[in-house]
């Protein structure tokens, strides 16, 4: 009896996975708001009744990509923090070196995979509405950066950037939400760095730096460096990345 259990388990996610792969491919040829269950079933040789009971709606199945696309650029930040430098390494560039390290791993992971990265950061798809069981994982690219930023505090390079009284009140809000360890002018300044992070790569992505921006990997090195360093991160001018 466990045996057929096991054999019906490892069918499940073999299919599961199937359905998946094919709801990518359908999502790269005619983007995520023309995802259909039954389109799905179709390729895959299954009657619809069968795919729902796997997934019960397109938005289940949306959901399932979502969380997977977020978990895969978390993974991917999460790593480039693991082989940096570790923190209190004896140069005070390393709180930028293992920021910019970060950027560099979202941006690498959007340019390979940029219909996944569309389905978590382009245009919201009508009629969804993203359910809980995506916040944790879309918090992890942000959380690494949070990690940068704590343990550069405790290692004593970083710095507080200047706060507007007018933002005190929603610095103050931010930070008890996000970061009650950091200061307030940091979270700030983190939560503004962190959006443009993703602005940089959806601007390259999307073809907004057509005809403008040709060596793109040098540049994009240089801007997020000057975002770590407004978050208080320290480090020379010309920082070696």
């Amino acid at each position: 009896m466990a045996t057929i259990k096991g054999a019906r388990a490892r069918a499940r996610i073999e299919v599961t996975a199937a359905i998946k792969d094919e709801a990518r491919r359908r999502l790269a040829a005619e983007g995520a708001a023309k995802l259909s269950l039954r389109a799905v079933a179709r390729e895959l040789g299954m009657v619809s009744s069968a795919l729902y009971r796997y997934f019960p709606s397109r938005d289940d199945l949306l959901t399932a990509l979502i969380v997977e696309a977020y978990e895969k650029i978390g993974t991917a930040a999460e790593s480039a923090l693991a082989a940096s430098p570790p923190p209190g390494t004896a140069d005070i560039d390393v709180p930028l070196v293992r920021w910019v390290a970060i950027c560099r791993a979202v941006r690498a992971w959007a340019l390979a995979h940029p219909h996944e990265y569309e389905l978590i950061y382009g245009s919201p798809v009508p009629g969804y509405t993203a359910p809980q069981d995506t916040v944790v994982p879309a918090a992890r690219v942000g959380s690494a950066l949070l990690a940068v930023a704590r343990d550069a505090r405790r290692t004593g390079t970083l710095s507080v950037p200047p706060l507007a009284e007018e933002v005190r009140p929603e610095a103050h809000r931010l930070t008890a939400q996000l970061a009650p360890d950091l200061p307030p002018g940091v979270v700030v300044a983190l939560v503004a760095a962190w959006s443009q992070l993703f602005g940089l790569i959806s601007f390259e992505l999307f073809g907004q730096f057509n005809r403008m921006i040709e060596d793109r990997g040098p540049f994009f090195d240089q801007a997020v460096a000057r975002l770590g360093r407004e978050a208080g991160l320290q480090g020379r001018t010309s920082v070696a990345l």
